[in-house]
């Protein structure tokens, strides 16, 4: 019965077990003097396991896309209205009260949360909700189209530091798109109509992705907490990011789910304009921002996949999964 209860919580609790894992092993290896050794081994093996880890985890995911419904609706014009809107409010705000200093940094890393597309791997969360996975998986494109515009556009209003052209920035994150979501769905078009024995036996492992996803969120939540272990700044303002960001998953979410449930697809939407690419939200605020306000997305990652979380086992306890 023990046995039972503790396959029940880790099924139902995977991803902050993931991310109390990935917490409490890079603290271990950081602090541990005995341990330096193992952990400058393995830091370059787990740079390089991650990106192998997404892409396995949207191959897997796309073999059970139908190809053939992957097609705009009208859910997606709305939520993407609210992303463009609630960045031209930030955007605007900076700009219309000149703000500056730890202020500018705070709206900064809200800005990155909010601008940046939708994870690929909201598609996972999404399916373990009994939402439509074609709908999500094209909506993604979408989001990063969105981006790619929007990025360009508004980092030179705020930051006059930031040297970024139109072109070159679009082109970079239309890369990345190609990169992260083409490959991997051309590899699972090819496995799913030419090779069926195979597709049979990936699509036949219950919820394959979605381990594989909480063994990636393991890696990255060990990665953000050595980024604000190492913040050059205090814990007040550190709690002051983590708190915005917490506000800010919320209200995400929350105004996903609204504009959905006008379309009868509150899963999809909610986790359309809530589950946001953090990776890529870290990363334009090192190149092109202020770097501390990269802990905006850091904490982030922590907030959407606790309220993930509470989604999916709200869902297991209505159906009974």
């Amino acid at each position: 019965m023990t046995r039972q209860r503790i396959i029940r919580f880790l099924k139902d609790w995977t991803l902050p077990v993931a991310m109390g894992l990935g917490s409490v092993l890079y603290l271990l290896f950081a602090f541990t003097p005995a341990l330096s050794g193992a952990a400058a081994f393995f830091a370059p093996i787990i740079n390089d396991i991650l990106p192998l880890f997404m892409f396995l985890i949207l191959f897997v995911t796309f073999c059970k896309v139908d190809f053939r419904k992957l097609r705009p609706v009208a859910w997606h014009w709305w939520v993407g209205l609210f992303q463009v809107l609630f960045v031209a409010i930030i955007v605007g705000a900076v700009v219309l009260f000149h703000i500056t200093g730890n202020n500018l940094i705070l709206l900064e890393a809200i800005l990155t949360c909010i601008i940046s597309p939708s994870a690929a791997a909201a598609a996972v969360v999404t399916q373990k909700l009994g939402g439509s996975l074609e709908q999500m998986t094209t909506y993604t494109f979408l989001s990063n189209t969105i981006t790619a515009t929007l990025i360009p556009v508004c980092f030179p209003l705020i930051d006059k530091a930031a040297d970024i052209s139109f072109m070159a920035a679009f082109t970079k994150i239309l890369y990345q798109v190609g990169v992260v979501l083409l490959v991997p769905m051309l590899g699972a078009y090819i496995v799913k109509h030419r090779m069926r024995n195979l597709h049979r036996r990936i699509v036949g492992v219950k919820d394959l992705s979605y381990y594989m996803w909480g063994m990636s969120l393991m890696i990255v939540t060990g990665t953000t907490v050595k980024n604000i272990c190492h913040a050059d700044t205090t814990a007040l303002f550190l709690m002051m990011i983590a708190l915005l960001g917490l506000v800010l998953c919320i209200i995400q979410f929350s105004v996903g789910r609204y504009v959905g449930h006008f379309f009868n697809h509150t899963v999809e939407a909610g986790q359309a304009l809530g589950q946001k690419n953090t990776a890529f939200a870290i990363w334009i605020a090192y190149a092109y921002l202020n770097p501390l306000s990269s802990v905006g997305p850091g904490c982030y990652i922590l907030w959407q996949n606790i309220i993930n979380s509470i989604e999916i086992y709200q869902y297991r306890k209505a159906h009974g999964a």
